[in-house]
């Protein structure tokens, strides 16, 4: 590609793991980078490594659960042409909700799902202008997890609800974007060869565990492939269309202004007293 083609990426959480696996794979793409992040030394190793490849690369450090930080990168999406933007950044802070520190709750809301709504908002305006580009929401599987009661599971009622949020975000703003030229991707990775666990204090190395690069792997092609919810690791993607349809099928079928018949035999429900 030339100069004037290139495209630009955006990559929250570039230092490690999965946003550092976009990177090289955009860079192999053709893609010139913004690498966000928090520590700006594997930062900078980063984007010697990419400029070694050919591709112009700009660090900008930044905290997404702090204000001014959020902000500065908020503007580089709004003002910069960036055709492809990966929210990858994110906290998972597990432990049980009573447990939860206040201020850790508004930092897990405010990266897992305000950044990420905010900056696809700041992103798409310019997105729409071109009439092209890309956004990758990074959720996760246990956004699938809520019926789930398995002791290895952590305590993650915060965690995984806004990794579900991611989902049904993503889903519902693919179809509003459709046919403007903008695609959208929601990625949903199990336990990855990464930081994120051991920042946690979680040791997972007794769990088989998916390189990173397989992950980008699978999700870039699912992006080509026009594939909204991707699950890079699932052998039987008809098991998500199941489940797409009895969540469409619910919907339908509880849309109706009466009360279900199996509360018939219930009788009528008492007026409290006063």
């Amino acid at each position: 590609m030339s100069e004037n083609t290139r495209q630009l990426a955006l990559v929250t959480g570039a230092s490690s793991g999965i946003g550092l696996a976009y990177a090289q794979a955009l860079a192999r793409r053709g893609y010139d980078l913004l690498l966000v992040g928090r520590r700006r030394k594997r930062l900078d190793d980063l984007a010697d490594e990419l400029r070694a490849r050919g591709a112009r690369s700009e660090v900008v450090v930044a905290d997404l659960g702090h204000a001014d930080g959020f902000a500065a990168v908020e503007t580089l999406c709004r003002e910069r042409p960036v055709d492809l933007l990966v929210n990858n950044a994110g906290v998972a802070h597990y432990m049980p909700f009573a447990q939860l520190p206040p201020e850790r709750l508004d930092e897990l809301l405010q990266i897992n799902t305000v950044a990420v709504v905010k900056l696809a908002r700041a992103a798409v305006g310019g997105m729409l202008e071109r009439g092209r580009g890309a956004i990758i929401n990074v959720s996760s599987l246990l956004a699938f997890s809520g019926p789930l009661r398995l002791p290895h599971l952590p305590a993650r009622a915060t965690y995984a609800g806004t990794k579900a949020f991611l989902v049904a975000f993503t889903q519902l703003l693919a179809g509003e974007l459709d046919g403007t030229g903008i695609r959208l991707q929601v990625v949903c990775p199990g336990v990855v060869v990464s930081e994120f666990h051991t920042r946690q204090g979680m040791d997972v190395s007794h769990l088989p565990r998916l390189p990173a690069e397989e992950l980008v792997r699978g999700s870039m092609a699912d992006l080509d492939a026009g594939i909204v919810v991707s699950i890079p690791t699932i052998e039987a993607p008809g098991i998500f269309a199941e489940l797409d349809g009895a969540q469409a099928k619910l919907f339908s079928q509880s849309m109706r202004p009466a009360l279900a018949s199996r509360y018939a035999a219930a009788g009528s429900v008492a007026t409290p007293a006063r």
